[in-house]
């Protein structure tokens, strides 16, 4: 099974960088112009925000990923960093990938002094399952009500 070792920061592997932002973007809408600008960001990156993971399956499909950005579309800056775009391909869900993600992302964040992460989610179960706590409620970009996870990151 994966571990660990599967996860690949994008920023070490550049040569995904397109084909990871459209798989982002089919997932999620947001415009793929919006994801290959935030990978390049995080190429040039020191703080480790933004930041983006994937896993590959063994033929090299992109199969998880999720990302590290400042804010995820909502009005709460001060909540930040936000982990983002959490997404497993069906076929692959139920196998633990999105919670191995979620560690690592946290481990990684807690290695650059980031000691706390935030996320806007309406699957509360599957978070609170991996550790990830209620935080608030925080109005959206659109107008919207979106649920607040928090976690800290502490290794």
């Amino acid at each position: 099974m994966f571990c660990d070792k599967d996860i690949l920061n994008l920023n070490q592997h550049p040569e995904l960088t397109r084909n990871y932002a459209q798989w982002q973007h089919e997932k999620w809408g947001v415009p793929l112009e919006a994801y290959l600008d935030s990978l390049r960001e995080a190429r040039e990156s020191t703080t480790g925000v933004p930041a983006w993971y994937a896993i590959l399956d063994e033929a090299g499909h992109i199969i998880a990923g999720l990302g590290v950005i400042e804010n995820d579309f909502h009005k709460r800056k001060d909540l930040a960093p936000n982990v983002c775009a959490v997404y497993v391909d069906e076929h692959w869900r139920k196998q633990g990938l999105a919670r191995l993600l979620l560690n690592h992302v946290t481990r990684e964040l807690a290695k650059k002094g980031i000691c706390d992460a935030y996320l806007l989610t309406d699957h509360q179960d599957f978070y609170e399952h991996c550790g990830w706590e209620f935080f608030t409620m925080a109005e959206e970009d659109n107008g919207g009500q979106a649920r607040v996870y928090h976690k800290h990151t502490a290794i």
